[in-house]
Protein backbone atom coordinates (compact mmCIF):
# COMPACT_ATOMS: atom_id res chain seq x y z
CA UNK A 1 0.00 0.00 0.00
CA UNK A 2 1.40 3.56 -1.33
CA UNK A 3 1.54 5.63 2.02
CA UNK A 4 -0.38 8.88 1.96
CA UNK A 5 2.50 12.20 2.06
CA UNK A 6 1.44 14.73 3.89
CA UNK A 7 2.28 18.79 4.86
CA UNK A 8 1.76 19.05 8.17
CA UNK A 9 1.47 23.24 8.67
CA UNK A 10 1.69 24.19 12.67
CA UNK A 11 3.16 21.32 13.45
CA UNK A 12 3.77 22.53 16.70
CA UNK A 13 0.08 23.46 17.71
CA UNK A 14 -2.58 21.76 19.80
CA UNK A 15 -4.13 20.09 16.16
CA UNK A 16 -0.64 19.54 14.70
CA UNK A 17 1.25 17.28 17.78
CA UNK A 18 -2.11 15.78 17.14
CA UNK A 19 -1.71 14.84 13.48
CA UNK A 20 1.77 13.43 14.50
CA UNK A 21 0.34 11.47 16.88
CA UNK A 22 -2.10 10.09 14.55
CA UNK A 23 1.00 9.63 11.83
CA UNK A 24 2.87 7.54 14.68
CA UNK A 25 -0.01 4.87 15.32
CA UNK A 26 -0.05 4.61 11.64
CA UNK A 27 3.24 4.55 10.84
CA UNK A 28 3.07 2.31 7.78
CA UNK A 29 0.02 4.60 6.18
CA UNK A 30 1.91 8.02 6.30
CA UNK A 31 4.95 9.69 5.19
CA UNK A 32 5.49 13.50 6.14
CA UNK A 33 7.30 15.51 3.96
CA UNK A 34 6.80 18.98 5.46
CA UNK A 35 6.47 20.73 8.84
CA UNK A 36 6.60 23.72 9.78
CA UNK A 37 5.95 26.00 13.11
CA UNK A 38 6.00 29.90 13.86
CA UNK A 39 8.25 30.14 16.74
CA UNK A 40 8.64 26.73 18.70
CA UNK A 41 11.93 26.19 17.24
CA UNK A 42 13.19 23.59 19.98
CA UNK A 43 9.67 21.36 19.49
CA UNK A 44 9.95 21.46 15.51
CA UNK A 45 13.57 20.36 15.73
CA UNK A 46 12.85 17.02 17.57
CA UNK A 47 9.65 16.58 15.31
CA UNK A 48 12.20 16.90 12.32
CA UNK A 49 14.45 14.20 13.78
CA UNK A 50 11.40 11.55 14.44
CA UNK A 51 9.46 12.05 11.19
CA UNK A 52 12.65 13.39 9.12
CA UNK A 53 10.79 15.57 6.37
CA UNK A 54 11.88 16.33 3.40
CA UNK A 55 11.46 20.18 4.34
CA UNK A 56 10.90 21.80 7.41
CA UNK A 57 9.84 25.96 7.43
CA UNK A 58 10.76 28.41 10.88
CA UNK A 59 7.88 31.35 10.10
CA UNK A 60 9.72 33.53 12.78
CA UNK A 61 13.37 34.09 10.81
CA UNK A 62 15.03 35.25 13.89
CA UNK A 63 14.86 31.19 14.91
CA UNK A 64 16.20 30.04 11.43
CA UNK A 65 19.76 29.58 12.71
CA UNK A 66 19.04 27.51 15.73
CA UNK A 67 17.33 25.03 13.30
CA UNK A 68 19.33 24.98 10.85
CA UNK A 69 22.20 24.31 13.03
CA UNK A 70 20.36 21.49 14.77
CA UNK A 71 19.27 19.57 11.28
CA UNK A 72 22.58 20.51 9.79
CA UNK A 73 24.09 16.88 9.75
CA UNK A 74 20.78 15.39 8.39
CA UNK A 75 19.91 15.69 4.92
CA UNK A 76 16.39 17.99 5.81
CA UNK A 77 15.91 20.84 4.16
CA UNK A 78 15.74 23.88 6.52
CA UNK A 79 14.00 27.29 5.07
CA UNK A 80 12.24 30.16 7.16
CA UNK A 81 9.67 32.86 6.36
CA UNK A 82 6.05 32.52 5.09
CA UNK A 83 7.13 32.72 1.30
CA UNK A 84 9.11 29.67 2.40
CA UNK A 85 5.73 27.65 3.40
CA UNK A 86 4.44 28.72 0.31
CA UNK A 87 6.83 27.15 -1.68
CA UNK A 88 7.13 23.84 0.86
CA UNK A 89 3.32 23.09 0.14
CA UNK A 90 4.18 22.61 -3.55
CA UNK A 91 6.70 19.49 -3.27
CA UNK A 92 4.72 16.98 -6.21
CA UNK A 93 4.47 14.66 -3.70
CA UNK A 94 2.72 15.24 -0.83
CA UNK A 95 -1.26 14.03 -0.66
CA UNK A 96 -2.64 16.51 1.41
CA UNK A 97 -2.19 19.54 3.12
CA UNK A 98 -2.81 19.55 7.03
CA UNK A 99 -3.69 23.73 7.70
CA UNK A 100 -3.06 23.75 11.30
CA UNK A 101 -1.59 27.48 11.20
CA UNK A 102 -3.57 29.81 13.47
CA UNK A 103 -5.21 33.09 11.86
CA UNK A 104 -5.49 34.38 8.22
CA UNK A 105 -1.79 33.74 7.74
CA UNK A 106 -3.41 30.05 7.10
CA UNK A 107 -5.03 31.63 3.37
CA UNK A 108 -2.31 31.97 0.90
CA UNK A 109 -0.38 28.57 1.60
CA UNK A 110 -3.83 26.98 1.24
CA UNK A 111 -4.61 28.70 -2.02
CA UNK A 112 -1.46 27.43 -3.29
CA UNK A 113 -1.44 24.31 -2.21
CA UNK A 114 -5.32 23.64 -3.54
CA UNK A 115 -3.73 25.51 -7.11
CA UNK A 116 -1.40 22.60 -6.94
CA UNK A 117 -4.13 20.02 -7.19
CA UNK A 118 -3.73 18.96 -3.17
CA UNK A 119 -6.17 17.73 -1.26
CA UNK A 120 -6.49 20.02 2.02
CA UNK A 121 -7.25 18.71 6.19
CA UNK A 122 -8.73 22.00 6.64
CA UNK A 123 -8.16 23.17 10.48
CA UNK A 124 -7.04 26.93 9.95
CA UNK A 125 -10.87 28.19 9.42
CA UNK A 126 -10.06 31.94 8.75
CA UNK A 127 -9.16 30.56 5.23
CA UNK A 128 -12.79 30.03 4.39
CA UNK A 129 -13.68 33.08 6.71
CA UNK A 130 -11.56 35.36 4.85
CA UNK A 131 -12.13 34.42 1.48
CA UNK A 132 -14.71 31.41 1.69
CA UNK A 133 -16.39 31.91 -1.73
CA UNK A 134 -12.51 32.20 -3.88
CA UNK A 135 -11.28 29.16 -1.84
CA UNK A 136 -13.85 27.13 -2.58
CA UNK A 137 -14.53 28.42 -6.13
CA UNK A 138 -10.91 27.18 -6.64
CA UNK A 139 -11.54 24.23 -4.69
CA UNK A 140 -13.91 23.34 -7.68
CA UNK A 141 -11.79 24.49 -10.31
CA UNK A 142 -9.12 22.06 -9.43
CA UNK A 143 -10.93 19.35 -8.07
CA UNK A 144 -9.58 18.46 -4.97
CA UNK A 145 -11.01 17.68 -2.01
CA UNK A 146 -11.35 20.37 1.31
CA UNK A 147 -11.60 17.97 4.33
CA UNK A 148 -12.56 19.71 7.72
CA UNK A 149 -10.72 19.10 10.74
CA UNK A 150 -12.82 21.15 12.84
CA UNK A 151 -14.84 18.51 15.62
CA UNK A 152 -18.18 20.23 14.00
CA UNK A 153 -17.52 20.39 10.82
CA UNK A 154 -16.00 17.08 11.02
CA UNK A 155 -19.48 15.80 12.47
CA UNK A 156 -21.27 17.48 9.75
CA UNK A 157 -19.10 15.92 6.95
CA UNK A 158 -19.57 12.66 8.66
CA UNK A 159 -23.49 12.98 8.77
CA UNK A 160 -23.44 13.79 5.05
CA UNK A 161 -21.15 11.01 3.73
CA UNK A 162 -23.33 9.14 1.40
CA UNK A 163 -26.76 11.08 2.27
CA UNK A 164 -28.13 11.96 -1.17
CA UNK A 165 -30.73 14.12 0.36
CA UNK A 166 -30.25 18.00 0.45
CA UNK A 167 -29.64 19.72 3.85
CA UNK A 168 -32.52 21.71 5.81
CA UNK A 169 -30.64 22.85 8.18
CA UNK A 170 -27.93 22.68 10.32
CA UNK A 171 -27.16 23.20 14.46
CA UNK A 172 -23.57 23.76 15.35
CA UNK A 173 -22.88 23.25 19.07
CA UNK A 174 -20.84 24.83 20.85
CA UNK A 175 -19.87 24.15 24.44
CA UNK A 176 -20.54 28.25 26.08
CA UNK A 177 -16.87 28.59 26.88
CA UNK A 178 -15.87 29.22 30.81
CA UNK A 179 -18.31 31.69 31.16
CA UNK A 180 -21.83 30.16 30.06
CA UNK A 181 -24.89 32.08 31.75
CA UNK A 182 -22.74 35.04 32.87
CA UNK A 183 -23.83 38.75 31.79
CA UNK A 184 -21.64 41.54 30.89
CA UNK A 185 -21.52 43.03 34.72
CA UNK A 186 -19.86 39.74 35.42
CA UNK A 187 -17.63 39.85 32.11
CA UNK A 188 -16.31 43.61 32.53
CA UNK A 189 -13.28 42.36 35.40
CA UNK A 190 -12.82 38.74 33.63
CA UNK A 191 -8.78 38.14 33.33
CA UNK A 192 -7.16 36.45 30.63
CA UNK A 193 -6.11 33.54 33.12
CA UNK A 194 -10.06 32.70 33.77
CA UNK A 195 -10.61 33.01 29.86
CA UNK A 196 -7.90 30.22 29.29
CA UNK A 197 -9.37 27.79 31.32
CA UNK A 198 -12.14 26.30 28.48
CA UNK A 199 -14.12 23.33 30.36
CA UNK A 200 -13.70 20.97 27.51
CA UNK A 201 -11.00 21.48 25.07
CA UNK A 202 -7.74 21.78 25.58
CA UNK A 203 -6.66 24.16 22.66
CA UNK A 204 -3.98 27.05 21.79
CA UNK A 205 -4.44 30.78 23.04
CA UNK A 206 -5.89 32.12 20.53
CA UNK A 207 -8.92 29.59 19.86
CA UNK A 208 -9.22 29.33 23.39
CA UNK A 209 -10.13 32.88 23.68
CA UNK A 210 -11.76 32.89 20.61
CA UNK A 211 -14.24 29.84 22.60
CA UNK A 212 -14.74 32.32 25.75
CA UNK A 213 -16.05 35.27 23.36
CA UNK A 214 -18.12 32.79 20.79
CA UNK A 215 -16.34 34.29 18.27
CA UNK A 216 -14.77 31.11 17.50
CA UNK A 217 -18.69 29.72 16.79
CA UNK A 218 -19.03 32.54 14.55
CA UNK A 219 -15.88 31.40 12.73
CA UNK A 220 -17.10 28.49 12.11
CA UNK A 221 -20.37 29.57 11.25
CA UNK A 222 -18.91 31.56 8.36
CA UNK A 223 -16.80 28.31 7.53
CA UNK A 224 -19.73 26.10 7.43
CA UNK A 225 -21.51 28.51 5.06
CA UNK A 226 -18.76 27.98 2.76
CA UNK A 227 -18.29 24.17 3.41
CA UNK A 228 -21.29 22.98 2.74
CA UNK A 229 -22.85 25.62 0.16
CA UNK A 230 -25.47 26.92 3.08
CA UNK A 231 -27.08 29.89 3.00
CA UNK A 232 -27.28 31.64 6.39
CA UNK A 233 -30.46 30.59 7.52
CA UNK A 234 -29.92 26.75 7.49
CA UNK A 235 -27.17 27.16 9.88
CA UNK A 236 -28.00 27.87 13.79
CA UNK A 237 -25.72 27.59 16.80
CA UNK A 238 -26.94 25.44 19.75
CA UNK A 239 -24.90 25.29 23.07
CA UNK A 240 -24.33 22.28 24.19
CA UNK A 241 -22.21 22.25 27.44
CA UNK A 242 -21.29 18.38 27.71
CA UNK A 243 -19.65 18.49 24.00
CA UNK A 244 -20.54 14.77 22.74
CA UNK A 245 -22.86 15.90 20.15
CA UNK A 246 -20.35 17.51 17.94
CA UNK A 247 -23.15 19.11 15.37
CA UNK A 248 -26.24 18.14 13.75
CA UNK A 249 -27.94 17.95 10.15
CA UNK A 250 -31.37 18.19 9.49
CA UNK A 251 -32.71 16.86 6.17
CA UNK A 252 -36.00 17.96 4.02
CA UNK A 253 -38.57 15.54 5.95
CA UNK A 254 -37.39 16.28 8.94
CA UNK A 255 -34.74 13.64 10.02
CA UNK A 256 -31.73 14.62 11.88
CA UNK A 257 -28.12 13.30 12.14
CA UNK A 258 -26.03 13.84 14.80
CA UNK A 259 -22.12 12.59 15.46
CA UNK A 260 -20.97 11.97 19.13
CA UNK A 261 -18.03 11.50 20.62
CA UNK A 262 -16.04 11.90 23.37
CA UNK A 263 -14.34 15.71 23.13
CA UNK A 264 -10.93 15.11 21.43
CA UNK A 265 -9.73 15.94 18.08
CA UNK A 266 -7.56 13.16 17.41
CA UNK A 267 -10.85 11.33 15.75
CA UNK A 268 -11.53 13.94 13.44
CA UNK A 269 -8.03 14.60 12.49
CA UNK A 270 -7.69 11.08 11.93
CA UNK A 271 -11.07 11.14 9.52
CA UNK A 272 -9.68 14.03 7.59
CA UNK A 273 -5.95 12.05 7.27
CA UNK A 274 -8.14 8.81 5.98
CA UNK A 275 -11.20 9.89 4.74
CA UNK A 276 -12.81 8.09 3.06
CA UNK A 277 -11.50 4.52 4.88
CA UNK A 278 -11.84 4.40 9.24
CA UNK A 279 -8.87 3.05 10.89
CA UNK A 280 -9.14 0.95 13.60
CA UNK A 281 -7.62 3.20 17.06
CA UNK A 282 -7.32 2.78 20.75
CA UNK A 283 -8.69 6.14 21.38
CA UNK A 284 -11.38 6.24 24.82
CA UNK A 285 -14.62 4.82 23.68
CA UNK A 286 -17.48 6.97 24.69
CA UNK A 287 -19.55 5.90 27.48
CA UNK A 288 -23.38 6.29 27.63
CA UNK A 289 -23.57 6.20 31.68
CA UNK A 290 -21.17 8.88 32.15
CA UNK A 291 -22.89 10.98 30.40
CA UNK A 292 -26.69 10.61 31.94
CA UNK A 293 -27.73 14.03 31.11
CA UNK A 294 -27.09 15.86 27.82
CA UNK A 295 -28.35 20.12 27.24
CA UNK A 296 -28.79 22.36 25.07
CA UNK A 297 -29.16 26.14 25.73
CA UNK A 298 -29.72 29.21 23.15
CA UNK A 299 -27.00 31.41 23.02
CA UNK A 300 -26.96 34.99 24.08
CA UNK A 301 -26.16 36.81 21.54
CA UNK A 302 -26.44 40.46 23.46
CA UNK A 303 -23.97 39.12 26.06
CA UNK A 304 -21.50 37.36 23.92
CA UNK A 305 -21.51 40.02 21.07
CA UNK A 306 -19.05 38.40 18.57
CA UNK A 307 -21.35 35.66 17.86
CA UNK A 308 -23.81 38.26 16.88
CA UNK A 309 -21.33 40.30 14.88
CA UNK A 310 -19.66 37.28 12.91
CA UNK A 311 -24.02 36.51 12.06
CA UNK A 312 -23.95 40.24 10.51
CA UNK A 313 -20.65 40.38 8.58
CA UNK A 314 -22.14 36.63 6.83
CA UNK A 315 -25.25 38.79 5.79
CA UNK A 316 -23.08 41.81 4.73
CA UNK A 317 -20.86 39.77 2.47
CA UNK A 318 -18.15 41.73 0.94
CA UNK A 319 -15.27 42.36 3.05
CA UNK A 320 -17.06 41.92 6.41
CA UNK A 321 -15.65 38.90 7.35
CA UNK A 322 -12.38 39.74 6.20
CA UNK A 323 -12.60 42.82 8.17
CA UNK A 324 -14.18 41.33 11.09
CA UNK A 325 -11.36 38.55 11.82
CA UNK A 326 -8.60 40.72 10.64
CA UNK A 327 -9.93 42.94 13.74
CA UNK A 328 -10.60 39.68 16.07
CA UNK A 329 -6.74 38.57 15.92
CA UNK A 330 -5.98 42.21 17.10
CA UNK A 331 -8.17 42.42 19.68
CA UNK A 332 -7.32 38.83 20.98
CA UNK A 333 -3.76 39.90 20.90
CA UNK A 334 -4.54 42.84 22.75
CA UNK A 335 -6.48 40.81 25.53
CA UNK A 336 -3.97 38.31 26.08
CA UNK A 337 -1.41 41.34 26.57
CA UNK A 338 -3.62 42.69 29.09
CA UNK A 339 -4.35 45.83 26.76
CA UNK A 340 -7.76 46.05 26.77
CA UNK A 341 -10.58 44.12 28.28
CA UNK A 342 -12.65 40.73 27.34
CA UNK A 343 -15.79 43.02 26.09
CA UNK A 344 -13.57 45.60 24.65
CA UNK A 345 -12.62 42.75 22.12
CA UNK A 346 -15.75 43.19 20.95
CA UNK A 347 -15.92 47.25 20.67
CA UNK A 348 -12.67 46.84 18.41
CA UNK A 349 -14.20 44.51 16.56
CA UNK A 350 -17.48 46.58 16.05
CA UNK A 351 -15.50 49.69 15.38
CA UNK A 352 -13.27 48.40 12.84
CA UNK A 353 -16.64 47.30 10.62
CA UNK A 354 -17.13 50.92 10.88
CA UNK A 355 -14.26 52.17 9.82
CA UNK A 356 -13.57 49.80 6.57
CA UNK A 357 -15.87 50.26 4.03
CA UNK A 358 -17.16 47.29 2.68
CA UNK A 359 -16.36 45.97 -1.40
CA UNK A 360 -17.57 42.93 -3.45
CA UNK A 361 -15.44 40.91 -5.93
CA UNK A 362 -12.26 40.46 -4.43
CA UNK A 363 -9.40 38.50 -5.77
CA UNK A 364 -6.63 37.25 -2.98
CA UNK A 365 -4.23 40.30 -3.04
CA UNK A 366 -7.53 42.23 -2.53
CA UNK A 367 -8.28 40.51 0.53
CA UNK A 368 -5.05 40.44 2.10
CA UNK A 369 -4.89 44.10 1.40
CA UNK A 370 -8.35 44.63 3.49
CA UNK A 371 -6.64 42.36 5.92
CA UNK A 372 -3.76 44.18 6.43
CA UNK A 373 -5.52 47.95 6.67
CA UNK A 374 -8.43 46.21 8.76
CA UNK A 375 -5.29 44.81 11.56
CA UNK A 376 -4.07 48.66 11.21
CA UNK A 377 -7.17 50.22 12.10
CA UNK A 378 -7.93 47.54 14.88
CA UNK A 379 -4.63 48.62 16.63
CA UNK A 380 -5.16 51.93 16.60
CA UNK A 381 -8.54 51.57 18.27
CA UNK A 382 -6.23 49.61 20.65
CA UNK A 383 -5.02 52.64 22.29
CA UNK A 384 -8.83 54.23 22.38
CA UNK A 385 -10.15 51.26 24.42
CA UNK A 386 -7.69 51.56 26.65
CA UNK A 387 -8.59 54.44 27.96
CA UNK A 388 -11.89 53.16 28.54
CA UNK A 389 -10.74 49.55 30.10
Amino acid sequence: MKKKNLAILGSTGSIGTQALDVVRAFADRFEVSVISAYNSAELLIQQALEFKPKVVVIINESNYTTVKEALAHTDIQVTAGAEALVEAVQLEEIDVVLNAIVGSAGLRPTVRAIEKGKDIALANKETLVVSGELVMDLVKKHGVRMLPVDSEHSAIFQCLVGEPSPIEKIYLTASGGPFRGWDRGRLENVTKESALKHPNWSMGAKITIDSASLMNKGLEVIEAKWLFDLDIEQIDVVVHPQSVIHSIVQFQDGSMKAQMGLPDMKLPIQYALTYPERYKNNFRRFDFLEYANLTFEKPDLDTFRNLKLAFQSLREGGNRCCVMNAANEVAVEAFLHDEISFLGMSDVIEETLCHIKNTNNLNLDDYIAVDLESRKVARDLINKFKLKN
